[in-house]
C-alpha cells in the first residue's frame, strides 16, 4: 500500500470553519487528498493518506484515509468530510468516522516513529535530495510533504533521522503535484 504523509503547520484542528484559506489552508490539504486517490475513471485501491494538522485550537489531530468506494471526490465534500472528521473526534479515541476514515490525537513525530516501528521506508520529500527515478522505492513505502511552508524545525529534525531524502527534480511543485507525480513514478516502476 501506498503511504503519505501532509504535514499542515496551520491546518485548523476542529470543524468550526467556512473559508478553507483561513482554516490554515485546508484547501491544500483538499488538494493532496483528491490527488492521493483518484485518476481521471476510478478511485486507487492501494493508498493510505494521513494528514497531520498542527494548528489551533487543539493540535496535533492525525485524520487517517484508506481508499475505500465510498470515499467523496468534489472538492465541496472533501472539504465537509475533513469537517465532520473534526467535530467527531473524542479525546483520547481513534475514531472511525467513515469507511476507512479516521481521527485521532496523534503528532507527526508519533506517526513516523510508528510507521518506523511497522518496518516502513520511509522517504523526505526534500528538492536536495537523491532523484526519486535514481532511487530504489520500496513497496511498503511512506512519502513525507510538508505543506507550503515546508516542514518546521521539530518536525524536519525528527524526519531526518529516520528517512531518506528524496526530490522529484528540480522544479518546485505544489505538494498536491508532487503527490502525482510520486504516484505516477509507483505506477511506472510496478510498485
Amino acid at each position: 500500500m501506498r503511504e503519505f504523509i501532509y504535514f499542515s503547520a496551520n491546518g485548523r484542528t476542529s470543524g468550526n470553519f467556512s473559508d478553507l484559506m483561513q482554516a490554515g489552508r485546508l484547501d491544500i490539504a483538499i488538494h493532496v487528498i483528491i490527488a492521493s486517490f483518484f485518476l481521471s475513471n476510478k478511485l486507487r485501491d492501494d493508498v493510505r493518506l494521513h494528514l497531520i494538522l498542527n494548528g489551533s485550537p487543539d493540535p496535533p489531530k492525525h485524520l487517517e484515509f484508506i481508499s475505500n468506494e465510498e470515499m467523496p471526490i468534489s472538492k465541496k465534500d472533501v472539504s465537509g468530510l475533513i469537517k465532520r472528521m473534526l467535530y467527531k473526534y473524542r479525546k483520547g479515541q481513534k475514531v472511525e468516522v467513515f469507511p476507512g476514515c479516521h481521527v485521532e490525537k496523534k503528532s507527526f513525530g508519533d506517526l513516523i516513529n510508528e510507521l518506523k516501528t511497522e518496518g516502513k521506508k520511509i522517504y523526505l520529500l526534500d528538492k536536495k535530495g537523491k532523484d526519486i527515478r535514481d532511487t530504489q522505492l520500496k513497496d511498503n513505502a511512506v512519502f513525507i510533504l510538508g505543506d507550503h511552508e515546508g516542514l518546521p524545525k521539530k518536525e524536519m529534525k525528527v524526519a531526518e533521522k529516520i528517512s531518506e531524502k528524496i526530490s522529484v527534480g528540480p522544479t518546485t511543485y505544489f505538494a498536491s503535484q508532487v503527490v502525482v507525480l510520486i504516484q505516477n513514478e509507483l505506477d511506472r516502476k510496478g510498485i
